[in-house]
């Protein structure tokens, strides 16, 4: 049975409190067992427009669960969405506050920059790279306002699917001639190497990512703007970061961006 619009607009409500407060709610799966991926969109949706109601700026979209391993762990076979609010974006080398988060994990992402609309569905590899002003280097900061880690994708995508903070490297990377997939990169924590990935484990190409994203907004009459930004997804695991932490994530031709766990 799915949710009904009260119990959705209470969800809403209390995890945008959980967001200002900073304290954690329970998961909304725990309360409602039936909830459903649909459900969860539309409680998705219901935040946002809290959001906007307390003066959020929508500046792009984020994809997670974009590899086949962090999805087959959800039993799901598709990546999950969310939006992206002006608050979240922060310039690379720029400190986070771990007193502002609760669970914070760090993951490395190729960020497209659109230099025109991408409006699904339709929207395929070929249409988000033409659309595509640029690509840089970034690390989101993944968080979770649940009191739980949870196993049901359900709780992810109706927490706006964990965004919390994008790191973004200055440097604007044009893609023509360029194969995103061979893009290489290095996760550094503390000074040591912990990870290497490549553009490819993103569903195959981090644009493929993108034009899902596109494709999905659209069964909501909405779509990535001209100026706005994507993170495309990790192509590695994303890492726990606690207080003394610091973090750069090197990509080979689009540069690095770093930042330092206060």
């Amino acid at each position: 049975m799915p949710l009904g619009s009260e119990e959705i607009k209470n969800i809403s409500r209390d995890l945008w409190k959980a967001r200002t407060d900073r304290v954690p709610i329970t998961n909304p799966s725990e309360t409602y067992p039936e909830i459903t991926v649909k459900d969860a969109y539309l409680l998705q949706n219901e935040l946002l427009s809290v959001a906007l109601s307390n003066g959020e700026i929508i500046v792009g979209g984020k994809i997670g669960l974009s590899s086949k391993a962090n999805q087959k762990k959800f039993g799901i076979d598709t990546p999950i969405y969310g939006h992206l609010f002006d608050s979240m974006i922060l310039p690379e080398d720029e400190p986070v506050d771990t007193s502002k988060m609760f669970s914070p994990v760090v993951e490395p992402e190729i960020c497209f920059l659109l230099g025109e609309e991408l409006k699904g569905p339709g929207v395929n590899i070929a249409s988000v790279l033409s659309a595509t002003r640029g690509v840089l280097p970034a690390i989101e900061i993944a968080d979770s306002r649940l009191k739980k880690r949870s196993t049901r994708v359900e709780d992810n995508i109706l927490d706006n699917s964990g965004a919390s903070i994008v790191l973004i490297g200055g440097v604007l990377t044009s893609v023509e001639n360029m194969d995103l997939r061979l893009i290489g990169m290095v996760l550094e924590q503390n000074g040591s190497v912990i990870d290497t990935g490549a553009g490819a484990a993103v569903l195959g190409h981090p644009a493929q990512a993108v034009a899902g994203l596109a494709n999905k907004l659209s069964e909501f009459n909405m779509s990535l703007k001209a100026g706005g930004m994507v993170i495309s997804g990790t192509p590695v695991a994303a890492v726990p970061a606690v207080r003394g932490d610091y973090f750069r994530a090197t990509f080979d031709r689009l540069g690095s961006v770093s930042t330092t766990f206060i």
